[in-house]
Parts: C-alpha cells; sequence; structure tokens
C-alpha cells in the first residue's frame, strides 16, 4: 500500500521537533541524567510511538497498525543489543555523561539517512527478487544462533577499520571539550574524542540494522512501516540507554531472548509460503520471550538482602 507523501513530510517533520526540544532541554541540563527521569522520557517515547501506531491505525487499517506493533517491538526489542555497546563504546571512551546524550540525538540523524537507504534498497530487492526473503532468514537464523553461542564475544574498538582510519586523516585532540565535536587549537580546527565516539556509534548502529532491519520484513515490506517502526524505535533508545545502563548486569538472559526472536522471524521468513505465521501470533511469541528471559534475568539476580546475626534471647 501506498504512502501519501505528506504523511512522510509529517513524520520526520515531527521527529525533527521532538530531537530538537529534546536536544534543547539537555543543553539547559547541568547535570547527568537520573533514573527516574530516564524512566519518565523512555515512557513519554514509548506514549508518542504508539500515538503515531493509533494513527497509522486509523489511516491505513487494522493490518498495518499491527504490522507496526509489531515492528515497533522487534526493533525496541533489538535495540536494547544496542545499548550493550554503547555502554562498551562510552565507557572504552570514558565520555562524560553529560556528553553522552549529545551523541546518542546526533546519532539518531545519522541513523535516520543509513536506515533509510538500507530499507529502501531492501524493499526494492524484495519486489524484484522474492527469494531475497529466503536469505533474509537464513542470515537472522544464523545471526541468532551466533548470538545464543557466543554471548562473551569481545569487542576491540582500536580494531575497527573506521577508527583507525579516522585517526588518520582527522586531527584528534587528546581531550574532551564538553559537549563540543570540535574546536579551535592555534588557529586550526580540531576535533574531539566525542567525534570519533559519534563515528562508532553510528557505524555499530548501521551493523546492528543489518540484522533488525530485515527482521521487520518478515512482517511486512511496508517502506513506510519499516521505516517509521525503526525510527520510533531509535527514538526511545536514548532515554532507554539511561535507564538500562545502570541495570546491565541484571539482565543475563536477555541476550538468549533476543537469539530466540531472531530465530523466531528468521524461520518465519524461511517458512512464510509454506506454513505462514499470522502476525498476531508472532507478535505474542516476541513478547512472551521477552517476558519471560527478563523476568528470569531479574529473578536470578535479585540482590540477596544480609542476614541479620541473631539477637540476644
Amino acid at each position: 500500500m501506498s504512502t501519501n507523501i505528506w504523511f512522510w513530510v509529517a513524520f520526520h517533520v515531527g521527529v525533527f521537533i521532538a530531537l530538537a526540544v529534546d536536544l534543547a532541554q539537555f543543553k539547559r541540563r547541568a547535570r547527568e541524567l537520573s533514573m527516574r527521569a530516564a524512566i519518565q522520557r523512555s515512557l513519554i517515547w514509548i506514549v508518542l510511538s504508539l500515538a503515531f501506531n493509533l494513527l497509522v491505525w486509523k489511516s491505513k487499517g487494522d493490518e498495518a497498525g499491527l504490522d507496526f506493533l509489531t515492528g515497533y517491538i522487534i526493533e525496541y526489542s533489538l535495540s536494547v543489543d544496542n545499548i550493550f555497546v554503547f555502554v562498551l563504546i562510552f565507557n572504552y571512551f570514558r565520555v562524560p555523561p553529560q556528553s553522552q546524550h549529545r551523541v546518542l540525538v546526533w546519532g539518531i540523524l545519522g541513523a535516520l539517512v543509513m536506515r533509510g537507504a538500507m530499507i529502501w534498497l531492501g524493499v526494492t530487492l524484495i519486489e524484484r527478487f522474492h527469494f531475497v526473503l529466503y536469505i533474509f532468514g537464513a542470515f537472522l537464523l544464523l545471526t541468532g544462533l551466533r548470538m545464543l553461542f557466543d554471548r562473551d564475544a569481545k569487542m576491540d574498538f582500536e580494531k575497527n577499520f573506521f577508527m583507525r582510519w579516522c585517526r588518520k586523516i582527522l586531527p584528534i585532540t587528546q581531550d574532551f571539550h564538553g559537549r563540543r565535536f570540535h574546536v579551535v587549537v592555534d588557529g586550526r580546527i580540531c576535533f574531539t574524542p566525542l567525534l570519533l565516539v559519534l563515528i562508532l556509534v553510528d557505524v555499530m548502529d548501521l551493523v546492528f540494522a543489518v540484522d533488525s532491519i530485515p527482521a521487520v520484513f518478515a512482517i511486512t515490506t511496508d517502506q513506510f512501516i519499516v521505516y517509521t517502526s525503526n525510527i520510533c524505535a531509535i527514538l526511545g533508545l536514548r532515554s532507554l540507554y539511561f535507564l538500562l545502563a545502570r541495570m546491565m548486569a541484571r539482565f543475563i538472559y536477555l541476550k538468549t531472548g533476543l537469539a530466540l526472536i531472531l530465530g523466531f522471524v528468521g524461520t518465519k521468513m524461511i517458512l512464510a509460503d509454506r506454513l505462514p505465521i499470522r502476525n498476531g501470533i508472532s507478535l505474542l511469541v516476541i513478547l512472551t520471550i521477552l517476558t519471560i528471559t527478563i523476568t528470569v534475568s531479574m529473578i536470578a539476580t535479585k540482590p540477596t538482602e544480609p542476614s541479620e546475626p541473631p539477637g540476644p534471647k
């Protein structure tokens, strides 16, 4: 189903306004985002995404509304894996907490372009070559298996190609300069390590998009639904980062759940012609996997209360 061009324009205008307001608020904020503020902001982004979902439901019909909701939940759950990597990146470069949000905001602008191009390419390939869906499905299935059996893989950012390339061609300062990406030193424009972090965040988002975008193709090939569900999930990723970064140690089985979701979605794509699975059932399966893995993780890592020494009788 084609989407009116003004719907595309309205969506992007809303995204840019939301980003501008969010960035302006953080410029006036002189302290790190608290847990309470992170929860509030996460809920706001979820409510905004669900409100947009309702608009899609009313304007494009029940099927499109369900497709958006399922795609949004898939993207939002898989984006949690991004947070694991973002925590490693920020810790590795020792990025000040007040600068992390600026990196995530500008990273979204890069994601708008990169993911838009990838979705357009993916939809074009699927429309012309239907067998591409089977390739995507096999890729997701293999990715899920790799994530399931290689959960402790280490990442060496110094060996990243873009990292080495950027260090060679860009004049990089040794220290951070607040939230700035570039400064003038002795009349020469130099870039701060914060720009390196931004480049690495965008590169890693592109890597994760290779998994997450095909996963939504298992639900729908409507370019508007795939794109908007991706962007809505990414918009909520920033606040979710500040919420979950402090709790990563407790989600010990979450990667297992994400691996199972990728495996399920990949299998759904492979069997789509012979054994189609309705999107309502897919949504139920994904929510069940997430609920079980998060609940079991929280129970397994629940802090034990110190036993009180026996008092005098």
